[in-house]
């Protein structure tokens, strides 16, 4: 077995973030890795408990005026980028990364990682509890329901709900 390391306490130090405008909130509890590839634009706000992490192959950028509610996750292996003004619900997970599941015959944990990075333009708003998955996009003004799992591209202006999601436009 491999000698696992410890990502330590997380707790974020604005002088450690790579970048950090004015009127930025972080909330305590919030958890913060790889704080040297975390890029905050102005006035973004992040709830209590969130867990934000990145990596030297991924950064995680947060555009002017972004709401990250409570228990938010994000986790940018591939990278992750949030337009100004994005809405993040309560207890949003946002993944970009998965596993290749090159053979079948491994356990999962034992397959490479495959990263793609994880986009939301501006002013959209991922309702609470949602899932964005590795590589997708969800377009300028475009909503996500609550709950729902986005495992491809949404259009801008779209309204998304479900499991899988899938546009609702039709019927709002």
């Amino acid at each position: 077995m491999a000698d696992r390391v410890g990502l330590g306490a997380g707790t974020p130090e604005i002088a450690s973030l790579a970048a950090c405008g004015s009127g930025t909130v972080i909330e305590p509890g919030v958890r913060i890795f790889g704080s040297e590839r975390v890029r905050l634009g102005e006035d973004v706000y992040i709830g209590h408990d969130s867990f934000l992490r990145a990596y030297p192959q991924g950064e995680l950028l947060v555009g002017d005026a972004c709401w990250i509610g409570p228990g938010c996750l994000i986790n940018s292996f591939g990278g992750v980028r949030l337009g100004r003004r994005v809405g993040l619900g309560p207890g949003v997970k946002i993944i970009s990364s998965t596993h290749s599941r090159d053979d079948p015959r491994k356990a999962v944990i034992d397959t490479p990682l495959d990263a793609a990075e994880v986009v939301v333009e501006d002013g959209a708003d991922i309702g609470a509890g949602a899932v964005l998955l590795p590589g997708v996009r969800v377009g300028a003004r475009a909503q996500v329901g609550a709950g729902s799992v986005v495992t491809k591209d949404v259009e801008p202006g779209d309204v998304v709900a479900g499991v899988p999601a899938r546009s609702i436009r039709d019927s709002v």
